[in-house]
């Protein structure tokens, strides 16, 4: 398997923190839709908690990646959309689990006025690039 490429800080662009600004990878292309906070049954987990709900996003990211021959290894970009910014602590705690520092791919954060139920704190999705 072909290792992506991670350029953390290209020439003449401020240093990224908790995210990489480039990631070139050769392969497969995976893209998986927004995870929500819900579990195999389609329940809410974690009401009102934002930990809980990025630990269950994560893992169904996970499960994603896993049923398109993936892992956490081989995704190139996260996409956070979040309806309030403060729960970004909880969402990079998620993350850390599954994605070392040494590995993190290109990611956006957009805050939204919502998202398509209230009781959903966050939603990601991930592109993932398998084999070369």
């Amino acid at each position: 398997m072909t290792e992506p490429i991670r350029i953390p800080a290209p020439e003449g662009v401020a240093p990224a923190a908790q995210y990489t600004h480039v990631v070139i990878g050769t392969g497969r292309f995976v893209a998986v839709s927004g995870q929500l906070p819900l579990d195999e049954d389609g329940k809410l987990v974690g009401e009102n908690d934002p930990a809980a709900q990025a630990r269950q996003v994560f893992e169904n990211l996970h499960r994603c990646l896993a049923a398109a021959g993936a892992t956490f290894d081989d995704v190139v970009k996260l996409t956070y959309f979040v309806t309030d910014m403060s729960h970004m602590p909880a969402i990079r705690a998620a993350r850390v689990a599954h994605i070392p520092d040494d590995r993190l791919p290109a990611s956006s954060a957009v805050q939204v006025a919502a998202l398509v139920r209230p009781e959903f704190l966050m939603e990601i999705e991930a592109f993932a690039v398998v084999g070369g």
